[in-house]
């Protein structure tokens, strides 16, 4: 999720996801459909999942403004970590009732919800925002024509090295096949360095792996003919699968990575922006979160490179694996919802988060508001993509994106076997 994070994940993205409003207000036990009260004022809830800078202190400053010129609403926002934000999310769609505005990774995760009848077409009402935003950017939240969601991040998932333990290690430069790729891991132990922080617990970290492995072997149509028919059996996912298991077997991962949470104290995330090892592979808001999870930033020393490719595979470089976040609407949402995310996404909102690093271009021409060369060669990868794949547990349904993350996981713990975790996908997949 990857999130996606997205933000799972997808976390799937904690940095550029959500908001707290001075202190996260509490969860109403009734979230839409209840928002006008006396006198004409109307209650906007708005769900988020971030709990770091800059969004913790940028998005607050969106709303007073938002709220400073519309009286009459009052913007109220829930703040939950990733994990705990999934769960809730869970229980409130079997309610039925959804906050009015919530973070949304898109793909069937979206999908169901739509189909359940839970979400507003915003194709119409929302014109005018989603007239000012990239096309690779609603892709995500458009079904069958129409749009369900206002995109606000979007990204890739690669790389993001640490270029003292590169050179320490004697590592020209970031590695461009999966051999390359192995023969650095090695070059690292080798100089007692830990290669890759890994997120084991929280366990879609992980499926980035498998994910990417399957795109490098088969190419785009792999994943494609995987969508429409639901089979994850065939040889670009089991080789996959047996390459990561090529790597996990080099146990490259931090000490104690299977229990270590993506943004938590000595998690992933930590380790990395400890100096503590030397590579993660995720999204674009990894920065962020590394600086947040370990006090410690990288600057300089901090590099990123694209996922390799693998020797004889269709897939290419270009090739690029991912997704954005987004605010989807609800069905019972009042107008005043999609007045807000206008407002939230207008050009001077959106150049201010680009520039504080919160979030990554969404609205066409804000890329010119990048400044770090490493968000910049991530904005370069995206608008150069010959292919874009969204993230394989926010792609599919709940439960496949789920078993994808258990699966993979067991693969790397040494549990399953390749051919195991494509047979598990696979079954979950054709039973939906």
């Amino acid at each position: 999720m990857g999130i996606p994070h997205l933000p799972r994940r997808s976390f799937l993205t904690a940095v550029s996801a959500g908001a707290v409003l001075i202190t996260a207000a509490p969860m109403l036990a009734a979230c839409g459909g209840d928002d006008s009260g006396s006198g004409g004022k109307v209650t906007i809830e708005w769900m988020n999942i971030a709990t770091t800078e800059p969004s913790q202190s940028l998005y607050p400053k969106i709303v007073k403004a938002f709220e400073a010129q519309n009286p009459n609403v009052t913007v109220k926002t829930t703040n939950l970590e990733n994990e705990a934000f999934k769960s809730k999310m869970t229980a409130l769609v079997a309610s039925g009732d959804l906050p009015d505005i919530y973070v949304t990774w898109g793909g069937g995760v979206l999908k169901q919800q739509i189909d359940a009848g839970l979400v507003k077409d915003i194709t119409s009402d929302g014109s005018k925002v989603l007239g000012t935003m990239t096309d690779v950017s609603k892709k995500p939240y458009q079904f069958d024509g129409k749009t369900y969601a206002v995109p606000y991040d979007m990204g890739m998932v690669g790389f993001w090295y640490n270029k003292k333990h590169f050179e320490k290690a004697g590592i020209d430069g970031p590695p461009k096949t999966w051999a390359e790729f192995l023969d650095a891991v090695r070059k690292l132990k080798d100089a007692g360095v830990t290669p890759i922080a890994l997120g084991g617990k929280d366990k879609w970290p992980g499926h980035y792996y498998w994910s990417y492995l399957a795109m490098r072997i088969g190419g785009m149509q792999a994943m494609e003919q995987a969508a429409q028919s639901n089979d994850f059996s065939g040889a670009p996912f089991v080789q996959a699968g047996e390459k990561l298991k090529e790597l996990s077997d080099l146990q490259p991962f931090q000490q104690g990575f299977q229990n270590a949470g993506y943004d938590t104290p000595g998690g992933q995330a930590a380790t990395m922006g400890a100096g503590k090892a030397a590579m993660e592979l995720m999204g674009q808001w990894a920065p962020a979160v590394q600086v947040d999870a370990s006090g410690n930033e990288l600057g300089d020393d901090l590099g990123w490179f694209p996922f390799p490719t693998v020797e004889g595979g269709p897939g290419a470089v270009t090739d690029v694996f991912g997704g954005g976040n987004g605010f989807a609407v609800s069905k019972d949402a009042p107008k005043e919802a999609l007045d807000f995310l206008t407002f939230f996404m207008n050009e001077a909102n959106e150049r201010e988060q680009v520039t504080s690093g919160a979030s990554m271009p969404v609205v066409k021409g804000a890329e010119s508001a990048l400044e770090d060369p490493n968000r910049k060669m991530v904005a370069e990868a995206l608008n150069t993509s010959a292919g874009f794949q969204l993230y394989l547990d926010q792609a599919f349904p709940p439960a496949v994106g789920q078993e994808v993350n258990d699966s993979v996981a067991s693969l790397i713990a040494g549990k399953k076997s390749a051919q195991e975790v494509t047979q598990s996908v696979t079954k979950v997949a054709k039973s939906q």
